[in-house]
């Protein structure tokens, strides 16, 4: 029986390492950045290269702790919903910073910038254009490199998306119900943590207007479809045309 417990126990451990690990670890290095940027140990190519480190070491963490175990594979039917999701959610993440919404509404554009963009009240750095210094450009081709900009679109979609999904959607929003999140179905829809987790999704994101909706979307499409996997699909798709707008268009702001 002790041995037995002693199993358990450490089993949900690793199921909550994996949920967390992964999450902690990526955001733990962009503190770390910044740390450096503010003590002048810093060069601009430290946060491409940083990015193209923690996206391997989060994508071995989330392999050595396979967080996936406890959920069914993404279902044929949700991915349809996922593809949908995922483009309207880059849809609203891109439309109100494009040149054609600032010229067309121009009072809208810039009251979206001062107010719904970090820090309300201040316009955003890389508006009303990006300055060549800006550190965002840091990830530019022309600066970083082919390989170092490819990596960031990789990690964008298909690590950093699944890692907050599993943080946020799996663990973050059913762990305030349920301890044992991993044991609480999908599929149970509570209010408070729903509005909570939304909220603290969008504060990791500057633009925190655009990531309310992204996290009503994604949040919604789990209680839903009861498949997280789905809601990954979904952000990667996202990150991913995101990703090849920044690149097309020069709109390093974005990353």
């Amino acid at each position: 029986m002790i041995s037995w417990n002693m199993s358990t126990a450490c089993e949900d451990r690793r199921i909550l390492a994996g949920h967390l690990l992964p999450f902690l670890c990526w955001i733990g290095v962009i503190f770390a950045v910044q740390l450096c940027e503010k003590l002048g140990f810093y060069h601009r190519l430290l946060w491409p290269w940083s990015y193209a480190f923690k996206t391997v070491v989060c994508a071995v963490l989330v392999w050595l702790f396979k967080p996936w175990r406890v959920y069914s594979a993404l279902e044929f039917r949700n991915i349809i919903p996922a593809v949908a999701a995922g483009l309207l959610v880059a849809l609203v993440w891109i439309l109100p910073e494009t040149g054609w919404f600032g010229n067309f509404m121009p009072r809208a554009s810039e009251f979206y910038n001062r107010w719904l963009i970090m820090m309300p009240g201040a316009l955003p750095s890389y508006y009303p254009e990006l300055l060549p210094n800006h550190t965002s450009r840091s990830y530019s081709p022309q600066e970083a490199g082919w390989f170092l900009t490819i990596f960031k679109l990789f990690g964008s979609c298909c690590v950093i998306a699944v890692i907050e999904e599993f943080f946020f959607r799996g663990f973050l929003y059913r762990w305030q119900s349920n301890v044992k999140f991993w044991r609480q179905p999908l599929t149970d829809f509570d209010f408070q943590p729903f509005i909570i987790t939304v909220l603290v999704f969008a504060l990791e994101h500057d633009r925190w207007f655009a990531g309310i909706l992204a996290g009503v979307v994604y949040g919604g499409l789990v209680v839903l479809r009861g498949d997280i996997w789905a809601a990954a699909l979904a952000h990667g798709i996202t990150n991913f045309v995101l990703g090849l707008y920044v690149i097309s268009t020069g709109k390093f702001g974005f990353w």
